[in-house]
């Protein structure tokens, strides 16, 4: 028996790194993508820089193509598989022959097919493991998430060491649970009494922010990170509201899948003792739903959960979690989204969008973070479509964001791509595609604009309207403390990428830093 899937061994998969990382099956490219080269060497990219280019990871394709949810909620699974019985009884087909079949259905972008072989197989050799695994797979592609953690859970009894396991496990777990908490959402929930109605809310948010790591050795800060932000308190500190990207795990704990082969390998895993500084800087609230957060594992993952939770930091991440804090009299719920099915999922807009409208019932504002597209130094302007990294789907971004706007986010704030991006206007609410790398301490390129980054700061009314923005320019010094920067760099740069990408709706770029609208100033009574 096969201790790893054959498609596994000769298909390049796509790891799904984030939340959890589980390795995925290798499809045909969505119709409309955008290909871009890997990040400049040592960028913190991924897939680590000594991979073989035959090696990329090909993305699932987009849930998009899926069947539409029969409800705002996720698709659920049907209670019966629709090919019970998908080759004739004479056939005589071998498992080997089924299991062969179903590898060339998920090569040709067949999920219903896929099923149809690797359900016989199964029937055929129900101690098949390999066939149970892909199985899994193929109806994770369609979003039926209790099938394919029923399959997996076979695997589990057949083999519990079986690779890639657990977070295969912890992937179908969460995508069940959300598509079960969206199912049974009520849509009449009871009506909220109306917030303070002059009430506003500062908000100062900032990107990608890792302040070390003890993997591998020797990266971590001289004063072991007691200054690290000390020169951009005042920037965080001044907000009713600060938030931020965390940029790998908090935990003392687990080991990494990442480095199986020599050569540089970015996982990273900061000390939880390096929590106090994040509490020093005046971070409330944090997003975990990035290709690092599950860098050391399941058990890692939740400690730097625990650990955010003892620091009274609310966070999101995991398929289903909401973030939730008050302020002003103003309750303020974050959604996290990531490029991953074991997070808040971006690239499956119907439960992405069934998740905003939920939060949107029981939040006066809803902010939305997501952590997508391509990286490096070439990854400036935002493309049409999909983006494609390392193989990797990062996500139609333009998509994603008008979407959850219209589901009811008031503010979007993107990072990922390790660059800033540009800035647009949507029904008067305001996208940020990227925020940059800010506190990026040991291996991160910071040449040129991955050096830059800025602390975006916003005002909005109890409506969620937009009133005010501005961008605080910040660079980072030596391998990685950020500083304000007086030269402003990052100002004309995301002014020049606002214009490029959104000539029409693009956000007002003042020489200052200054956010408007092209439309002017929001009318109060303006929805």
């Amino acid at each position: 028996m096969r201790s790893r899937s054959l498609l596994l061994s000769v298909l390049a998969l796509s790891a799904l790194g984030g939340c959890a990382t589980a390795r995925g099956p290798s499809t045909a490219e969505p119709e409309s993508v955008s290909h871009s080269q890997p990040a400049d060497e040592g960028s913190a990219g991924s897939a680590p820089s000594s991979a073989p280019a035959a090696a990329a990871p090909a993305a699932a394709p987009a849930p998009a193509a899926a069947p539409a949810p029969a409800a705002a909620a996720a698709p659920a699974a049907p209670a019966e598989d629709p090919h019970p019985n998908p080759l004739p009884e004479g056939e005589g087909a071998s498992a080997d022959s089924l299991y062969a079949r179903g590898v060339e259905a998920l090569k040709a972008k067949d999920a219903p097919a896929a099923i149809a072989a690797f359900s016989a197989c199964t029937r055929a050799a129900p101690s098949r493991i390999d066939c149970h695994w892909e199985l899994g797979w193929a109806y994770s592609v369609l979003n039926r998430w209790p099938d394919a953690l029923t399959e997996w859970t076979s695997v589990q009894k057949l083999d519990p060491n079986y690779p890639d396991l657990e977070d295969a496990l912890t992937q179908a777990r969460g995508q069940s649970s959300l598509q079960q908490k969206l199912a049974q959402a009520d849509s009449k929930s009871a009506p909220r009494a109306a917030p303070p109605k002059d009430a506003r809310v500062r908000i100062r948010a900032v990107g990608d922010v890792m302040l070390g790591t003890d993997f591998p050795a020797g990266l971590l800060p001289p004063d072991d990170g007691a200054s690290s932000l000390s020169s951009v308190y005042p920037l965080l500190r001044d907000a009713d509201l600060t938030f931020i990207n965390l940029e790998g795990p908090l935990c003392d704990n687990g080991e990494t899948k990442k480095c199986r082969r020599g050569g540089n390998c970015y996982a990273f895993r900061t000390p939880t003792r390096y929590g106090k500084f994040l509490v020093e800087a005046g971070v409330d609230l944090a997003s975990t739903a990035n290709n690092h957060s599950g860098d050391f594992g399941e058990l890692c993952r939740r400690e730097t959960e625990a650990t955010l939770d003892s620091l009274g930091i609310p966070w999101s991440g995991p398929a289903g979690s909401i973030a939730t804090l008050e302020r002003n009299g103003l309750r303020i719920g974050m959604v996290a989204f990531h490029t991953s099915a074991s997070c808040n999922h971006l690239n499956n807009t119907a439960t992405a969008t069934a998740l905003v409208r939920q939060a949107r019932q029981t939040h006066d504002l809803v902010l939305v973070s997501f952590h997508g597209g391509a990286e490096g130094s070439k990854a400036l302007n935002i493309p049409k479509g999909r983006e494609i990294f390392y193989g990797e789907d990062r996500g139609d971004l333009r998509l994603f964001t008008h979407a959850v706007i219209d589901a009811g986010a008031d503010l979007v704030l993107g990072h990922g791509p390790h660059v800033v991006r540009a800035m647009e206007f949507y029904k008067d609410r305001l996208i940020v595609y990227s925020m940059g790398n800010f506190a990026t301490y040991g291996s991160f390129n910071l040449k040129g604009p991955q050096g830059l980054g800025m602390v975006v700061d916003v005002e909005l009314d109890s409506q969620g309207r937009f009133r005010s923005g501005r961008i605080l320019p910040t660079r980072q010094e030596g391998r990685g403390i950020p500083v304000p920067d007086s030269a402003g760099e990052v100002i004309p740069l995301v002014r020049r990428l606002t214009n490029e990408d959104f000539p029409e709706t693009g956000a007002v770029i003042g020489a200052d830093g200054s956010i408007s609208s092209r439309k002017g100033p929001i009318a109060t009574g303006a929805q």
